[in-house]
């Protein structure tokens, strides 16, 4: 295929983040779901080689990323989000992103989902990355150690509290 050297170089690059994904994609899907690099562009508009596909390993089928659930579009998101991180640490000698804020998505996860998805981001809080996590689902409060609480005052403004539970 006739391609753009700007989009073939995009292509080489999301083809390394995407296999990065994909150890936690997996992780985080139960061993169910895997991305990839679709072959074709779904439309004219798009630019072919950039967009994305799910191989679903439970009954053998593949399609279009945008046929996942909300719950799961949010663990594949997740999951590039740290394919990208991962891929900047490597690739850019001496860069590193140690902290990383991931804002709410964790209420469109199911019980089992939801465990993890924390379970991988408690991993790399094992290492040296800092996770802060901004969730208003009550589940997670009691699956995470340190907190920072956040209450309105009646007179207004907020109030930020440090918990260890």
């Amino acid at each position: 295929d006739k391609i753009m050297l700007e989009t073939y170089v995009q292509m080489t690059y999301f083809d390394r983040i995407i296999k990065r994904a994909n150890t936690r994609f997996m992780q985080m899907s139960g061993g169910q779901y895997e991305l990839m690099r679709a072959k074709q562009a779904q439309n004219i508009k798009s630019q072919s080689g950039l967009e994305l596909d799910v191989i679903d390993h439970y009954n053998g089928t593949m399609r279009s990323v945008k046929t996942l659930s909300g719950g799961e579009a949010f663990l594949a998101s997740l999951s590039l989000a740290l394919g990208l991180s991962d891929e900047i640490q490597a690739a850019s000698g001496g860069i590193c992103l140690d902290t990383m804020f991931v804002d709410e998505g964790f209420g469109s996860l199911d019980e089992e989902a939801l465990s993890q998805a924390v379970n991988t981001l408690q991993g790399l809080a094992e290492g040296n990355r800092l996770v802060g996590i901004i969730s208003h689902v009550a589940e997670l409060q009691d699956k995470i150690e340190k907190q920072i609480v956040v209450t309105k005052e009646i007179s207004g403004g907020s109030r930020a509290k440090i918990e260890c539970v």
